[in-house]
């Protein structure tokens, strides 16, 4: 599939939604408000991954973590811009930029790679729970039923996980 993608070759497109189009669409529901939204979702991020493709490294994860991250930030970008358009209000001109400074940009790098450290440092059942509730933003109801546990369960999983990354975090804020 990767090598047909690569080639431009359309089987390779098809192929992609056969196989990971259930996946795709797990990780946009949660973020879109209904089946059409998330269907173009859908195709929107598979002309992405058809785009992209080149830039795919192996050494980084793998194809499948590759596309729903792809898949996730097309639906965050597509939510994000619906809300801009429900409530377009003109701005004014001497609003402040919204861009950060060179040092908040490089403090906030900082912290993401603090941050992916110790969440690497978090057990595979650990950091499955962590990535469906804070990066697919996936409901805790949902979490639960498909984990087979309890809404309350999954809550307190998650609560003792944050305790655990505050603990791996401290003292960096002070450096």
């Amino acid at each position: 599939m990767i090598r047909r993608i690569l080639e431009k070759d359309e089987t390779g497109l098809a192929a992609l939604l056969e196989s990971l189009g259930p996946l795709m669409r797990y990780v946009a529901a949660p973020l879109l408000p209904d089946a059409m939204d998330v269907e173009e979702c859908l195709q929107e991020a598979a002309m992405r991954v058809w785009e992209k493709a080149g830039s795919y490294r192996p050494e980084r994860g793998s194809w499948k973590a590759w596309v729903t991250a792809i898949t996730r930030n097309t639906a965050l970008n597509m939510a994000r811009s619906a809300g801009r358009a429900a409530g377009t209000a003109p701005l004014e001109e001497d609003l402040p930029a919204l861009e950060p400074t060179p040092e908040q940009a490089l403090l906030q790098k900082e912290r993401q790679a603090a941050l992916r450290e110790a969440v690497g440092l978090l057990g595979p059942g650990e950091k499955a729970l962590f990535y469906r509730k804070y990066y697919y933003l996936q409901p805790t109801a949902q979490i639960a039923a498909e984990l087979g546990m309890t809404p309350r369960a999954v809550e307190g999983r998650l609560y003792r996980i944050k305790k655990r990354l505050r603990r791996a975090l401290e003292g960096r804020e002070e450096r």
